[in-house]
């Protein structure tokens, strides 16, 4: 069970760096630069730690997908990124999919 908590704080620390990296693009403020780097840090820490118990191929599908719909949803929110009906749906089956790994892999629950 703590290696899926390790996975989901992973995946909150992975979008705040590039949450972190977005605004220092947009600003080249050093703090930006700093919570990016930390963010990451602490990201892939985390997800060393999930990989101690959990399938590696499945730790990085749910870390990389979950993080990348994330984003995507977020970008539309904060940045006024373009959303249509194929990114919704492309960004469904990520989520569906991330989701499906957890539910059929024969890792810890």
């Amino acid at each position: 069970m703590i290696s899926w908590v390790y996975l989901g704080v992973a995946i909150v620390f992975e979008v705040i760096g590039t949450m972190a990296l977005k605004y220092s693009s947009m600003n080249n403020s050093p703090i930006y630069t700093v919570i990016t780097v930390l963010g990451y840090i602490i990201s892939f820490t985390l997800v060393y730690f999930a990989i101690k118990k959990l399938d590696i191929g499945l730790v990085y599908a749910i870390w990389a997908g979950m993080g990348t719909a994330l984003i995507a949803v977020i970008g539309v929110v904060l940045f006024g990124e373009q959303m249509n009906i194929i990114k919704a749906l492309c960004i469904l089956l990520i989520i569906v999919g991330s989701v499906g790994l957890k539910f059929i892999s024969g890792s810890e629950v």
